[in-house]
């Protein structure tokens, strides 16, 4: 990491010591080192949540999504440690229609970019100018014969159902990227199909051939024991924010 990251959380742990030390001179908390730590972090993560919203309007990184979600997290944590409201950090769930809102300004700010629809398989994509796309909807490739070719593909929400069974599949080695707010991806694989995969959901469950896991921010690898050496192979990256995602043998 950066060492001005680390210059960053010391600074946000000293202003934050500091600030109990001010409000417990002035009679509104009583200090001591079991509650102090309870300020503390939520004080960091409004720190850095201002930090990622500044970082994104000088435009140097930042994200206007985290930045915002972390400010808000902060700030409620905050509000129930001042007795203000009651909000621990397993309500954080509670926090879910958010994922609305960034949605519905993901359309927004995409709405001006312009977009060319192609059509592969059967299919429908739009892809804009830095070769992403942004859709909304099913996407099912179950079609006899249909060509595996590289995909990158990026959706506010929707569902992906592959059956590769029924592909054509050309000697080489394809990659297969799929990123999704909301959804659920299940894909059909021939037993002599070499693959491998990366699969991360930040609420949701994956399950690889038998293998899996569920929760909050999980990730999954895996690749077929005969893949480097594979003339035919698809390298498949499965990112989903809420979703599940499912591969099975066929």
């Amino acid at each position: 990491m950066r060492r001005g990251f680390f210059r960053y959380i010391i600074a946000a742990i000293l202003i934050a010591f500091g600030l109990i030390l001010v409000l417990e001179n002035i009679g509104l908390l009583e200090f001591n080192s079991k509650n102090a730590w309870g300020y503390i972090y939520p004080t960091f993560f409004v720190l850095y949540g201002l930090k990622l919203m500044i970082d994104r309007m000088r435009k140097i990184g930042g994200s206007w999504t985290w930045g915002s979600f972390l400010l808000i997290f902060g700030t409620l944590l905050l509000f129930d440690r001042f007795e203000i409201i009651e909000f621990a950090f397993r309500d954080v769930v509670k926090l879910w229609p958010l994922l609305i809102i960034y949605m519905g300004f993901m359309f927004i700010g995409n709405s001006s970019k312009p977009k060319v629809i192609i059509h592969r398989n059967g299919s429908e994509f739009r892809k804009d100018e830095n070769s992403s796309y942004f859709t909304v909807g099913n996407h099912e490739y179950n079609q006899p014969n249909w060509k595996v070719e590289p995909m990158m593909i990026k959706t506010l929400a929707g569902d992906f159902y592959y059956d590769f069974s029924k592909a054509y599949i050309p000697e080489k080695e394809i990659p297969v990227t799929i990123s999704s707010l909301a959804g659920d991806v299940h894909m059909l694989i021939p037993e002599n199909l070499d693959f491998k995969v990366t699969a991360s959901v930040k609420a949701g469950d994956i399950d690889i051939i038998g293998n899996q896991v569920d929760g909050i921010n999980r990730s999954l690898s895996y690749q077929t024991p005969n893949y480097d050496s594979a003339k035919r192979k698809i390298n498949f990256t499965l990112k989903l924010k809420a979703g599940s995602i499912r591969i099975d043998y066929v």
